[in-house]
């Protein structure tokens, strides 16, 4: 497999290398590294990955048909599928098309839940309203996703009206990587909130994968 890259996960995803698994997961390509690691460390290998471009989720409703649209292409080849994406935005239309496609998904509202752990982010969230959260991924591609779409790279001005009402950046760490703390922080200090590091590891991801 080529060195994976950022810009190309959230532009164009992560194609299925070659048919050797049972199951395909589908996953956002914001979790390509994060699915890839537990894959290798668990030696995982009846596990298949292909993953939808991450800039998907700059546009959430184009994300239940675009893995309709992946499980279609692929149905002869496999038994199973699993989708690696939580509802996302979708307002339940994932979770609806993947029972009627007959294929589980990773339970959660979004990734940052099932990063936290689902039962304790459910328990937090109403305390942390004001908390901005950010991944690993999200750090990498902090300018792709956070600054451009949001046209804070051409007017910064807008900061206060867009993030006026967060207190807190929250960096959920999937990693220990010194050098992505360092550039979270300076995310927080981007956008003029105060900082937290929490390490997740991968959470109910790693629960979910190790259930197939």
């Amino acid at each position: 497999m080529k060195t994976l890259s950022d810009s190309d996960l959230t532009e164009t995803g992560l194609p299925l290398e070659r048919h050797k698994g049972r199951i395909l997961l589908i996953a956002c390509g914001a979790l390509a590294r994060e699915v890839l690691d537990l894959k290798a460390a668990n030696g995982w290998t009846h596990l298949d990955l292909t993953c939808l471009p991450a800039k998907l989720h700059l546009y959430p409703e184009k994300i239940t048909q675009a893995v309709i649209d992946t499980v279609t292409l692929h149905r002869e080849k496999y038994d199973e599928f699993f989708v690696v994406y939580a509802d996302c935005g979708t307002g339940g239309l994932l979770d609806a098309a993947c029972q009627k496609l007959g294929v589980q998904m990773i339970a959660g509202p979004h990734c940052y839940s099932f990063f936290e752990g689902n039962d304790r982010f459910s328990a937090t969230s109403e305390t942390e309203i004001t908390t901005f959260y950010l991944t690993d991924f999200l750090v990498r591609q902090f300018n792709s996703f956070i600054i451009k779409p949001m046209g804070l790279d051409k007017h910064p001005e807008l900061r206060d009206m867009y993030f006026g009402n967060y207190e807190k950046l929250v960096y959920q760490a999937q990693t220990d990587d010194p050098d992505l703390t360092e550039k979270a922080k300076a995310c927080a200090a981007t956008l003029g909130l105060t900082f937290e590091r929490r390490f997740t590891g991968y959470g109910d991801l790693e629960n979910a994968l190790k259930t197939l």
